[in-house]
């Protein structure tokens, strides 16, 4: 098949998934689709090195000497910038709900403060005020989100839509552009597969995201008795079978183990006597994170490890963090907000790998590199308020709670052997997303729905007769039996 044939019948696909797909009862707001475009960008190359792809000279990717990496690329930030600008823009308008939400996300509020706080000790001080200001991009994205008058259908359709795109766009460059979806590692000159990313773990990373969820779309679909659930079935199974298929041809071992857990975590939650006992719930949870940290961490046989395919030295990463911690400033405050791979210190790292790590593959000791120990701590109260909030939320709506509880644990163990933790990482995104909590917020008269922040509702026992959870309205027992009576 040519590559053009196969272009129209791709295209033809994708249209067709957002066909099936389609929900017109969704009142999504259109300030959705920046939060689309920056995922976009996020999952797959950016700017630059889309038009480096086809044709375009004027800036220099990859970034072939630690000067070049420092730099950066000025038209990256300019994209990058807009969008960031219109999402605050958005959230201006928006902003009695955005201050709620803020002030109920205190933990994650003192993170990124003292991340710009950091900016003050880094040797770097302008390259890392650029990389604060990318970083909060994912903030306001998820403030955009969250701040949106339909929240669950809005999550879906960012779900959909760039899913329904980066999957299907990366076989068709696989099969049939290998000048763009292949690359080869220099060193041994083994093939590998990269689609709409730049590497084989990019690609992982997407499909663990995207992959799970669709697999939450149809654990909830299967409960559904909607007459059009089976369209929208078949739109995401079709979707899930993509991303399987591309995590074998990636050999993306970490986003592979991710994906099953999640997607175990939340088939397992649908089950009564799981759901209806919070314990149970909290071993799970406990049972793959500790697992995993011991399967990647403490066994020193590497025996669990071998049996995914991999050495006891995860492709070679041991050895990079016992580097990266020769080289670490500050224990307490570090290196500063994302300067550590910058100057004497990747200069001396790319000297000794052929393949110029930027990153230690592993977002715990990324945070240590450039935060210390007060950003260790700092991620940890988000952590563990996060998971508070994910637990909450699937006893409030289990739907949307077991999002959350999936994205929180995959995003936890992916972070044990990747950087997910910094930049426009789309694993950063929804790790943010899914351990904010929104409060509800309280007003007189008749609110409509779109006036109110949407999650959770504050525990009181009187009446909470004017709270709107995920756009339904929640009335007492009380209100029910005066209505009857009317």
């Amino acid at each position: 098949m040519s590559p053009f044939t196969a272009t129209i019948i791709y295209a033809t696909l994708i249209a067709g998934m957002f066909y099936l797909d389609r929900d017109s009862k969704a009142r999504t707001s259109p300030a959705l689709w920046i939060v689309v475009i920056w995922m976009w960008l996020a999952c797959s190359r950016v700017a630059s090195q889309w038009l480096a792809v086809f044709g375009w000279t004027g800036d220099v990717w990859p970034r072939e000497t630690p000067d070049q990496y420092l730099n950066g690329s000025p038209l990256d930030r300019n994209v990058l910038s807009v969008l960031v600008a219109l999402g605050i823009f958005v959230l201006y308008q928006r902003r009695r709900k955005v201050l709620a939400i803020l002030a109920a996300n205190m933990p994650t509020l003192l993170f990124f403060s003292y991340c710009a706080l950091s900016i003050c000790w880094s040797d770097y001080p302008e390259v890392a005020i650029k990389r604060w200001v990318k970083a909060l991009g994912n903030v306001v994205m998820v403030l955009v989100v969250l701040t949106d008058p339909d929240q669950l259908s809005a999550i879906r359709r960012i779900l959909s839509r760039v899913g329904f795109i980066m999957i299907p766009v990366s076989i068709l460059f696989i099969k049939y552009y290998p000048e763009i979806g292949r690359g080869y590692n220099p060193s041994s000159w083994e093939m590998y597969f990269a689609g709409v990313t730049d590497n084989k773990n990019g690609l992982g990373t997407i499909c663990l995201i995207l992959g799970v969820g669709s697999v939450w779309r149809i654990v909830q679909l299967l409960k559904d008795d909607n007459v059009n659930r089976v369209r929208h079935l078949i739109a995401h199974v079709t979707l899930v079978l993509m991303a399987l298929w591309l995590l074998l041809k990636a050999d993306s071992m970490t986003s592979m183990a991710c994906i099953v857990m999640a997607s175990g975590l939340m088939f397992a939650t649908t089950l009564r006597t799981v759901a209806r006992r919070p314990a149970i719930i909290h071993a799970l949870t406990l049972s793959i994170i500790l697992g995993s940290l011991y399967a990647l961490l403490l066994d020193t046989g590497g025996g669990m490890v071998a049996t995914l395919g991999r050495n006891p030295t995860l492709t070679g990463r041991t050895e990079l963090w016992q580097q990266v911690i020769a080289l670490s400033g500050n224990p307490l405050v570090g290196t500063g907000f994302e300067s550590f791979w910058l100057g004497s210190r990747i200069e001396k790292l790319w000297s000794m790998y052929w393949w110029h790590p930027n990153e230690s593959h592993n977002g715990y000791l990324e945070i240590y590199l450039t935060l210390g120990w007060i950003g260790v701590s700092l991620m940890a109260g988000i952590m563990v308020i996060g998971y508070r909030n994910a637990v909450v939320a699937f006893r409030r709506n289990s739907e949307f709670g077991r999002l959350m509880l999936a994205f929180f644990v995959a995003s936890t163990v992916y972070n044990l052997t990747e950087a997910g933790f910094r930049g426009t990482d789309p694993i950063w995104f929804v790790f943010i997303w899914a351990c904010m909590v929104i409060p509800a917020l309280r007003e007189t008269g008749n609110p409509s729905p779109q006036d109110l922040v949407l999650y959770p509702p504050p525990r009181d026992r009187g009446l909470i007769s004017q709270t709107v959870c995920f756009g339904t309205a929640k009335i007492s027992s009380r209100e029910k039996r005066e209505n009857l009576r009317k």
